[in-house]
């Protein structure tokens, strides 16, 4: 090859590189991977534990503050405004390295979908709307001592085999889930129905339909959500059939005093069950106070209302948050519950206490996101 083929092929194939540079370039920057977490952990003790009134000093494995998570969110720009997402989140018990939610390795969420400037569409396990309905009024979230241990099934709102839509429109926030069958897993814990669904010849059979209508305007927002869950042979919580139903309807909301939120609402909750139906109503009231830059004081009164019975249960929750950094933090949780008649709600979840027993309750841990 003479010096002038030679030149003109390196030339070419360095004009070929780049091209190819760019395009690879160019294929990268419309889509990204986020790869976060959580880990938080610490120390509980509780009182009354059990029958005999023992009190308990333990590692929790649901939750601190938050429940510890890794999980992976991607995006591709698929031009036009639209884009493709998936999100696969998985939860686990940091005491001991387990994996949560009956023991899924992406029990949190997994799910595929599309977005636009219409809302987003998704297809998988997801949170529903009764989760994102109190988001923004509930100050302490998924705490240990928190509402979730009154009804645990709020803080783990969530539903296999669902479709999933979520849109925001001049303030105005709409969404909807329709789930084929809300819960495949047997294996226990909060987040367990086993009530898989899918079965021919019975479409309600462990069906279940969330929805969420919500408003947020200058420093102040409400929200209200429905959540039906259908029944079927081998269902927990008395469901074992498609007639038999869990209903929950929420109504929320929360203002803003400068940098401190006021949140609260009720949980009306209705069960149709095999062989009792019950009624109750679930308040809560709290407040969000940032007392400097780096130490937050949230505290909360939530009461169950059962009707026609005794087994009332009244939570009151303080916690104390300093921030070391934006991603580290320090904490300690106190709370009291009252359990009435033969009521046995634990202070903490995932916990056990006596029948009709009182219990307070101390934690103090750590949290880090990444």
């Amino acid at each position: 090859m003479t010096t002038k083929n030679t030149l003109r092929a390196v030339a070419l194939a360095a004009a070929a590189c780049a091209m190819y540079t760019g395009m690879a370039g160019s294929a990268m920057a419309q889509s990204s991977v986020t790869i976060y977490g959580i880990i938080d952990t610490g120390v509980v003790y509780t009182t009354n534990a059990n029958a005999a009134g023992n009190s308990v000093f333990k590692m929790p494995s649901l939750t601190g503050t938050f429940p510890s998570r890794i999980g992976f969110r991607g995006t591709e720009d698929l031009g036009g405004g639209l884009q493709a997402m998936f999100v696969l989140e998985n939860g686990f018990a940091p005491d001991t390295g387990a994996l949560g939610q009956g023991g899924r390795l992406f029990g949190r969420q997994s799910y595929v979908g599309l977005k636009g400037g219409w809302g987003q569409l998704m297809l998988g396990r997801q949170i529903n709307m009764t989760y994102i309905s109190q988001l923004k009024t509930d100050v302490m979230g998924p705490n240990i001592f928190a509402i979730g241990s009154i009804d645990s099934y709020l803080p783990n709102a969530r539903s296999d085999n669902a479709i999933g839509y979520l849109g925001s429109f001049s303030g105005f926030t709409v969404g909807a889930t329709y789930s084929f069958g809300r819960d495949a897993s047997s294996a226990g814990g909060p987040a367990a129905t086993n009530c898989p669904g899918e079965v021919a010849g019975n479409s309600k059979a462990c069906r279940q339909v969330t929805g969420l209508l919500g408003y947020d305007g200058q420093g102040w927002g409400v929200t209200s959500s429905y959540d039906i869950l259908y029944g079927n042979t081998g269902a927990s919580g008395g469901l074992t059939s498609s007639d038999n139903s869990d209903q929950r309807v929420t109504l929320n909301g929360y203002y803003m005093i400068g940098d401190v939120k006021i949140g609260g609402g009720v949980v009306d909750r209705r069960t149709r069950a095999a062989t009792t139906n019950t009624d109750s109503d679930l308040y809560y009231l709290g407040l969000s106070y940032p007392l400097t830059t780096a130490l937050v004081l949230d505290a909360q009164v939530s009461r169950l209302d059962v009707k026609n019975s005794a087994n009332d249960v009244t939570l009151s929750v303080a916690r104390l948050t300093y921030n070391l950094s934006k991603r580290t933090a320090l904490y300690t949780s106190v709370g009291y519950i009252k359990n009435g008649g033969t009521s046995a709600v634990a202070i903490d979840a995932g916990g056990t206490v006596g029948a009709g027993k009182n219990q307070f309750g101390v934690m103090s841990g750590i949290r880090h996101t990444f």
